[in-house]
């Protein structure tokens, strides 16, 4: 059996001071007619990049927000998705915060452009009760030793699901 193509992924749990997550709602590229699923900013560690400089990289582009703080990485988790042939993610969840505001979207890349369709700051509480889908799974719940300053010593492997 062939090995799957890597990628390692650097996504960003930015928090406002209001506590809200940046969330962005989108589509796969295999999946553009179906509905979206809501998921926190970050993409692809580029090569030679460590996943805290994609991190950054990501944060600019995908909200135009350039005064932010990194804090740790919080949670991994691994798992394989169709990009359009299946490739092994390894994603790092890292924690931010920033003073919110609107999104800009002028960093987006064409194909951002065409497959995401909202982005938005979420309470907690609005997490716990949408009916949307939203990655990881269990966001909601993952959010709340986060948000009581209980955070990992070392990142909590959670699963693909």
């Amino acid at each position: 059996m062939p090995e799957l193509p890597v990628r390692p992924t650097a996504r960003v749990v930015l928090l406002d001071p209001e506590d809200r997550i940046l969330l962005m709602k989108g589509r796969l590229p295999s999946a553009k007619n179906r509905p979206g699923a809501w998921f926190t900013v970050g993409g692809g560690v580029e090569p030679g990049e460590t996943v805290v400089e994609a991190a950054v990289r990501e944060i600019r582009e995908e909200t135009g927000i350039a005064d932010f703080e990194l804090g740790p990485v919080l949670w991994v988790r691994e798992g394989v998705m169709r990009m359009p042939e299946p490739t092994l993610f390894q994603e790092s969840y890292l924690l931010a915060r920033c003073d919110g505001g609107e999104p800009d979207r002028q960093g987006w890349n064409a194909l951002e452009r065409e497959l995401i369709d909202d982005i938005r700051w979420w309470r907690r509480q609005e997490l716990l009760t949408t009916t949307d889908r939203v990655f990881p799974p269990g966001l909601a719940e993952l959010l709340e030793d986060v948000l009581a300053g209980r955070l990992p010593a070392e990142p909590r492997v959670i699963p693909w699901v």
